[in-house]
């Protein structure tokens, strides 16, 4: 599953700024631009790189502007200089927006907030997919992302070359193990499933490599390899690869590991660090 932007929800977006912009004007208008911006001065500003690092979440930087000006009354317009998915580097020019400074000065944080949220999630995945250069792995996210910001961050995560694992709970079906030990087995859990939802895509979870024998034999066509030993993800992806089962590492996985788990022959590695702990890109608003 990949996150194109033409594949977001622009509805679910607009709501999500809504809020984000509602946190900031809640209380009233920004009272230290009111104070210090004449009402009536237009101007340009800049959103610049402070640090090298992949871009994303241009066009929702758009959509904080727009909300802010429609909430203000006025109007402004942005040039977007770089693409989603283009990498930066310090001092480089990322967007540009034109507006009543105060429009401007208030959409700051907020839009900066996004951009930067946003572009470290690719720039971290970036650095994973980087690291499995030369091997069939493709670094794929969790659903350990943040409250609200789920397509936003798993888009990221696609501008920054990783994919997509599912993006809700009825979409595919994870079978971990508290599923297996309230179904008795994993082939119990899977023929429930199976029987449940027919034709979903299943993914079982396994601990030990006995555990991806009997996934196997239920019919799974992807099996999840948790905090497994490299010698036991070996063993597995030489069981799955036999019967034609894809594999995906999970659990205890750090980047400098990476190219060696990736290397085991697994087909995916999940990886939740990319949006629950990727720190935030370094952009900050320049005043022209």
């Amino acid at each position: 599953m990949t996150t194109p932007w033409n594949a977001v929800d622009p509805a679910e977006v607009r709501r999500t700024i809504e809020v984000a912009v509602d946190e900031d004007l809640r209380l009233g208008p920004d009272v230290t631009t009111e104070a210090t911006v004449p009402a009536d001065a237009v101007g340009v500003a800049e959103v610049v790189a402070r640090e090298a690092g992949v871009v994303a979440g241009v066009p929702v930087a758009v959509e904080v502007l727009r909300a802010v000006a429609s909430r203000l009354g006025v109007e402004a317009s942005a040039e977007e200089v770089l693409d989603d998915g283009s990498r930066v580097a310090a001092g480089d020019v990322v967007l540009r927006i034109t507006g009543p400074v105060r429009c401007l000065l208030t959409a700051e944080r907020t839009l900066l907030n996004f951009l930067g949220q946003l572009s470290g999630v690719a720039t971290e995945t970036a650095a994973w997919v980087s690291e499995v250069v030369g091997t069939d792995a493709r670094i794929r996210d969790t659903r350990k992302t943040v409250p609200g910001m789920r397509a936003l961050q798993k888009y990221a995560v696609v501008c920054g070359g990783g994919v997509n694992h599912r993006m809700a709970l009825g979409d595919a079906a994870l079978i971990k193990d508290n599923h297996v030990a309230a179904a008795g087995s994993v082939a119990a859990a899977f023929r429930a499933v199976q029987e449940h939802v027919p034709g979903i895509a299943i993914e079982v979870e396994c601990d030990t490599v006995e555990q991806v024998r009997e996934a196997v034999a239920a019919g799974a066509e992807l099996v999840l390899l948790d905090n497994m030993t490299l010698a036991e993800t070996r063993e597995a992806v030489a069981v799955c690869r036999a019967a034609g089962v894809r594999t995906e590492a999970s659990g205890g996985l750090t980047l400098d590991r990476a190219a060696e788990v990736a290397a085991a022959g697994v087909d995916y590695m999940a990886v939740g660090a990319l949006t629950h702990s990727a720190p935030v890109l370094d952009l900050g608003l320049d005043l022209r």
